[in-house]
């Protein structure tokens, strides 16, 4: 199996860009062996990391690395030879990580809330995606069940994945554990979203990788 690459990349601050990468990669460790890289100059994923690793100890499925510049790709290159699935937390500008990060994506995952402040902030990330050639799934965040605005802005994007993240604490609230959601409380909602996200993203990726197998 070759590594299927996903960054997650918005240049708007705010928008729940760790978050999603960490529930992400959480969801998909039960079944897949998994990297994720810290490429943000914040360091939020790194300080996930360090206290799920002090309070649960190792987990060989869940690999990480936190690492900045030209050493990105070198690093994307290694971890490929040892995982099924890599994920990206990129810095939340247009500098040489994100580039990169972005460049070496089967997938960008744009996590954005429903607001127009955010519709409007996401078109750097889209065109950055559009200049090297890389797909783009936008996931709406912090989603709320009654909200029209979500409904009224969900018509008007493109690329729009199927399934969001609804604005629940358990997001953070796992976070704060140094777990994902699907650890912390499997049968919840959140947890749910977050399945729901993994399957869709992954199914997407595959599918295009299995056509582009048979245009070879």
């Amino acid at each position: 199996m070759v590594a299927k690459v996903f960054t997650v990349a918005q240049q708007k601050g705010g928008a729940g860009k760790t978050t999603m990468a960490a529930h992400l990669a959480v969801a998909w460790s039960r079944k897949h062996r998994v990297a994720v890289i810290d490429t943000d100059p914040q360091g939020s994923l790194s300080q996930w990391y360090k206290l799920r690793s002090e309070l649960h100890g190792s987990d060989e499925r869940l690999l990480f690395s936190a690492i900045s510049g030209w050493r990105v790709e070198n690093e994307i290159a290694r971890l490929k030879r040892q995982v099924d699935i890599i994920v990206i937390d990129s810095p939340p500008h247009a500098d040489t990580e994100a580039r990169a990060a972005i460049r070496a994506a089967d997938l960008v995952i744009i996590p954005l809330q429903p607001s127009p402040m955010d519709v409007w902030a996401t078109s750097a990330t889209i065109k950055l995606c559009k200049q090297e050639k890389v797909p783009v799934k936008m996931v709406l965040n912090r989603v709320h069940p009654q909200a029209r605005l979500t409904e009224s802005i969900s018509s008007g994007l493109v690329g729009l994945a199927a399934n969001h993240f609804g604005n629940r604490v358990a997001f953070a609230g796992s976070l704060m554990q140094g777990l994902g959601v699907t650890e912390f409380n499997p049968n919840s909602p959140a947890a749910e979203e977050v399945r729901a996200l993994a399957r869709e993203v992954l199914a997407y990726v595959n599918r295009k990788h299995s056509l582009e197998a048979k245009r070879a």
